[in-house]
């Protein structure tokens, strides 16, 4: 999803290869914390707590710095 929208953009738009991998693990929090049976056991909300939060916020704002950097 995102990482894949990363690696889409044109080869004149240089993507740091971190900046991917940071996509990538926001994709995994795309659809397992929203459905109750993602998970073998337990709720979601028994899988995610605030480092993880703190975490996806972190590599959404450098993802949404990047994209911004590129359109100016």
């Amino acid at each position: 999803m995102i990482a894949r929208l990363l690696k889409e953009l044109p080869e004149a738009t240089a993507v740091p290869e971190d900046l991917v991998e940071k996509a990538r693990i926001l994709d995994g929090f795309y659809i397992p914390p929203r459905y109750p049976n993602s998970h073998p056991e337990g709720a979601p909300f028994e899988h995610y707590g605030p480092l993880q939060s703190e975490e996806a916020i972190r590599y959404a704002r450098e993802i949404l710095e990047f994209a911004r950097s590129q359109m100016a």
